[in-house]
């Protein structure tokens, strides 16, 4: 394990959901062009977590360790959910339950993609032809989750075009709301160590866009430059005034009615990098010492969702599970 800890060497590894039923979510994400990279079980605690990722040859992270990529799913399945009719998952985009909005794809061609999620059965939220914007569409996963589909290339290039490759598609980023711009993009620049890749104002629809994320092995941030064939970004959300609004806070998904878990950091020396953590006097939901998982973290950031903190076992000698 490293001695010491380098911002430079983290990666945003993977968001985590709950879902109902693990065969059909696996089937969906399946579809969408992510393969099974691993599955761990826990009996006696009675679930099991699913990770999902790309991993074709062309794949950013293809045939990497778990823990050493980025743009990961990782799928919470509690035991007894999918016989359960009245669990139902909270999506983040239902008042007064908002807070997590959405994973997103990027693809190659985004109405040849978006034409094999419709035949395939699959429902959207949003088609291509639907409002103004015309070059986005979101998916809906089997439990009412948002996936938003972008396209790597300008949506008039890709028109007419019929085929589409699921080996160049990405994990390109998760979507957070979050209440104060200011304190969130200190949290996730200043401690966690990310870039801030992008800024989206939309200023008459009143609310701005933050794509954030680590340089690694997929090189610097371009300042406006595009973001679409990166993976494992994070986006942002503010809606002007939320931050004058004493009362207001956004739902972390943990609470009740439970859908989305959280984010998860790999680092190069798990030690090393709570310390430094606790060096910035984060906020804690989990410190390594607590309860019984001594290899993660979990640190709250300005809204409360939680950011796991794990071990990146490239720089380690020994397996995390």
């Amino acid at each position: 394990m490293a001695s010491t800890t380098d911002v430079k060497n983290y990666k945003l590894n993977h968001t985590m959901i709950r879902v109902k039923d693990p065969q059909e979510s696996v089937k969906f994400y399946n579809h969408l062009g992510l393969s099974l990279l691993k599955k761990l079980s826990f009996p006696e605690a009675k679930f099991d977590l699913y990770f999902l990722g790309y991993d074709a040859p062309g794949a950013v992270s293809h045939g990497k360790n778990l823990w050493d990529r980025e743009g990961l799913i990782e799928l919470t399945h509690n035991y007894g959910t999918e016989s359960d009719p009245n669990y139902k998952i909270n999506n983040g985009n239902v008042e007064p339950y908002r807070g997590f909005g959405h994973t997103c794809i990027s693809v190659d061609n985004i109405q040849a993609a978006c034409q094999r999620i419709e035949d395939a059965g699959y429902k959207f939220q949003k088609k291509l032809t639907d409002g103004k914007m015309k070059h986005i569409a979101f998916a809906l996963d089997p439990d009412g989750y948002w996936v938003e589909v972008i396209g790597q290339k300008p949506v008039e290039e890709t028109e007419g075009i019929k085929e589409t490759d699921v080996g160049t598609y990405r994990m390109n980023h998760t979507m957070i709301r979050v209440k104060d711009a200011e304190k969130s993009l200190k949290f996730y620049q200043e401690v966690m160590g990310m870039k801030l890749f992008r800024t989206h104002e939309a200023k008459q629809a009143g609310f701005n866009l933050y794509f954030l994320g680590y340089e690694g092995e997929q090189g610097p941030a371009v300042e406006g430059a595009s973001t679409a064939d990166r993976e494992g970004l994070l986006e942002l959300t503010w809606n002007y005034g939320t931050e004058k609004d004493e009362a207001f806070s956004y739902h972390d998904g943990n609470k009740g009615p439970q859908g989305f878990g959280h984010i998860c950091v790999s680092v190069d020396s798990l030690e090393k990098a709570c310390e430094r953590f606790e060096g910035l006097n984060v906020n804690w939901k989990k410190r390594l010492t607590d309860g019984r998982m001594k290899n993660v973290a979990f640190v709250l950031d300005p809204d409360g969702y939680w950011v796991e903190i794990v071990q990146n076992e490239r720089f380690a000698d020994k397996a995390n599970f």
